[in-house]
């Protein structure tokens, strides 16, 4: 028996298989909800229940608290409809549009920028057309069924030939994906994946000025946006803030200084938290959503693009709503959040 759920103010209806959480069931509706992690750790997709019921699955406080609960808002990542729902939830124009494909891809190149950090290119197979937007995601299925989540890092646009999607992979020691790609991660490798998933993506129907704000690989998808707007070729002034901590962690930073000084619409701002002595840094130090603080006192008429760990994510959005006047719908993000992240839910 599936029931209702029916999303205001857009008034899209869709069904919901029983216990299907109300955001898989609108992803496969091909419905734009926004959202980010899927697993009830970011908040991303935080939404108002209007009428109906539902049972929350594990999720993390920080993401939806007990307060917020009592007060009617619901993660739809986790949320499960006891009733048919009405959900009060803002539709993420473009999101949603292209078919969710699972599909191999093959190890083209793997690059290390920093001693951490890989850029892999994955061939896409010659007998499916992958869409997608530049800013979302897809998710790799391992062998033991577990999935790991990374951004595409160019334009849909850029693929090349043979078409070929890139990633950042950051390193994280322990890590089940991670340790393979700086261990035993071969050319030639096949990856079973599937997407592409997010609502991270450009809100092409607005014409405010962009703050594109990013930290360590959380480059990767705003490094899609940036080719994206230069390939329309949108004129809406971009300032991109890079935090890193060191010069060597900001590993495309000639890309992007080449891109600023011959695209006019883009004002770059590399931030480093810990640089080091030899680093002989003399640009902006500590917190990168500070830097933007500085710089943006009033972001009242700004539209903000924040990707990279969920603690300079949730910083930016709290301070930017509270201390620089940023209207909370204006504050796009995608927060990398982690396996250890996930864990720590409720």
């Amino acid at each position: 028996m599936s029931l209702k759920v029916t999303l205001k103010p857009a008034d899209r209806c869709f069904d919901v298989e029983r216990d299907e959480p109300i955001l898989a069931a609108a992803i496969r509706a091909g419905i734009g909800m926004p959202y980010g992690c899927r697993d009830g750790a970011c908040g991303s997709c935080k939404s108002r229940l209007l009428e109906g019921r539902v049972i929350h699955g594990a999720h993390q406080q920080k993401a939806l608290s007990s307060a917020e609960e009592e007060a009617g808002l619901i993660l739809p990542c986790c949320a499960t409809p006891q009733t048919d729902c009405v959900v009060e939830a803002r539709m993420v124009p473009g999101a949603g549009e292209f078919p969710i494909l699972k599909m191999p891809s093959r190890v083209m190149q793997i690059e290390r920028p920093a001693a951490d950090v890989a850029v892999i290119r994955l061939q896409l197979p010659a007998n499916q057309t992958f869409q997608y937007r530049a800013g979302q995601f897809v998710e790799f299925i391992l062998r033991d069924g577990a999935r790991r989540s990374y951004s595409m890092a160019n334009a849909p646009h850029n693929l090349g030939s043979p078409p070929a999607i890139e990633l950042h992979v950051r390193h994280m020691v322990g890590g089940k994906f991670t340790d393979h790609v700086f261990g035993a991660m071969k050319e030639k490798e096949i990856l079973r994946m599937e997407g592409p998933f997010g609502s991270f993506c450009l809100r092409e129907d607005s014409d405010k000025p962009i703050v594109l704000l990013a930290s360590g690989t959380g480059f990767a998808p705003i490094k899609a946006l940036i080719e994206h707007m230069q390939f329309k070729g949108v004129t809406r002034p971009a300032t991109l803030y890079w935090g890193c901590r060191s010069l060597a962690d900001l590993y495309l930073h000639r890309w992007v200084e080449t891109l600023a000084a011959t695209w006019p619409p883009l004002r770059y701002v590399p931030v480093l938290s810990e640089p080091k002595a030899d680093d002989h840094w003399a640009g902006r130090t500590g917190f990168v959503h500070r830097a933007v603080m500085e710089d943006l006192p009033d972001l009242s008429r700004h539209q903000v693009y924040a990707c990279g760990v969920p603690v300079m994510v949730d910083s930016a959005k709290r301070d930017f709503v509270a201390r620089c006047g940023l209207p909370e719908d204006e504050f796009i993000a995608d927060a990398f959040t982690s396996e250890a992240d996930k864990h720590g839910a409720a």
